[in-house]
């Protein structure tokens, strides 16, 4: 049996940093979004279903889901957005585990931004490390992307709690310095899990 890590925290907490760090240092990573863009992308295995359920409306210009569209439509409709899950989730689950059986690496870190909020992943990894970040720090990195603080407040509010998410953690990444900072505390769990997956 492999060894899982798996990698959660809020929008903008740094998980993706955290991840390629991992990645640097030789441990595998499985990457739900990235799994879901793939799916989600011009012939991603996702759109046919996407289409037929929310219509042409769905689907951008350049033949990939319309993202922007979606998030708007999935954080003003609850129940667009739990119909959305259930299109992508069960694939997202599948090709995960697909990726963790074949991965080669000491160990395999599991990047499930929603780990904590959706119980099956938390029983298919060993242990859980959440990367941590005040929330002003998280809107401020996620407005660089384009989105506007209020838009980036509601996604914040519509996943775990903060405190829900370290209550739920084994280990912690603080995320709230340089990147240097957080380097230095993932070649420290890299030891640490080095050990724990030695037979």
């Amino acid at each position: 049996m492999k060894f899982v890590v798996g990698l959660t925290g809020g929008i903008g907490s740094g998980k993706s940093a955290a991840a390629a760090e991992f990645a640097r240092l030789g441990a595998a990573v499985v990457d739900t979004d990235a799994i879901a863009h793939e799916l989600t992308k011009k012939n991603g295995l996702a759109l046919p279903e996407i289409r037929k359920t929310f219509g042409e409306q769905a689907i951008g210009p350049d033949g990939a889901m319309d993202r922007e569209a979606m998030r708007e439509r999935v954080f003003a409709e609850p129940a667009a957005r739990r119909t959305l899950e259930g299109i992508l989730h069960p694939m997202i689950r599948e090709e995960s585990a697909r990726r963790i059986a074949a991965a080669v690496g000491p160990y395999v870190v599991h990047v499930v931004p929603l780990l904590v909020e959706s119980g099956d992943y938390a029983s298919r990894v060993d242990r859980v490390l959440v990367v941590d970040a005040p929330e002003a720090l998280q809107v401020a990195r996620v407005r660089t992307r384009g989105l506007a603080a209020e838009q980036v407040r509601g996604i914040i509010r519509s996943q775990a709690a903060r405190a829900d998410r370290l209550k739920a953690a084994h280990d912690v990444l603080d995320n709230a310095g340089s990147l240097e900072d957080l380097r230095k505390q993932v070649a420290a769990l890299h030891q640490k899990y080095l050990q724990f997956a030695r037979p």
